[in-house]
């Protein structure tokens, strides 16, 4: 087991929508589909849920940012006003606590 915590970052149908708005989209992406294959975060163990939580939301600019230019570096196409706000509307953040590595190294 490892001593950390997981959050898993899945887009919501905001982030679909501005991903279909930008210039030279042309995939047919269901909000299904996306939220597939989602960023997980290794996080610190926490006791409490809320705890985990208000870590995200210390962190919640550098995760936006990275979702955001993992489909388009050019900053400019990114919403202005990248808020925490902004963040929970765009995002559902799943957080388990169990962590098993599997691998012997």
């Amino acid at each position: 087991q490892v001593d950390r915590s997981v959050a898993v970052i899945k887009p919501r149908q905001p982030f679909l929508e501005w991903l279909k708005n930008m210039p030279g989209y042309d995939l047919d992406l269901t909000l299904d589909q996306l939220r597939m294959d989602c960023t997980v975060l290794l996080i610190p163990e926490f006791g409490e849920p809320e705890e985990a939580v208000n870590y995200i939301d210390d962190i919640y600019l550098e995760i936006f940012e990275a979702e955001l230019g993992s489909w388009y570096e050019d900053e400019a196409t990114w919403p202005a006003g990248r808020s925490l706000r902004l963040f929970w509307e765009w995002f559902d953040v799943e957080l388990h606590s169990t962590v098993i590595d599997t691998l012997e190294e």
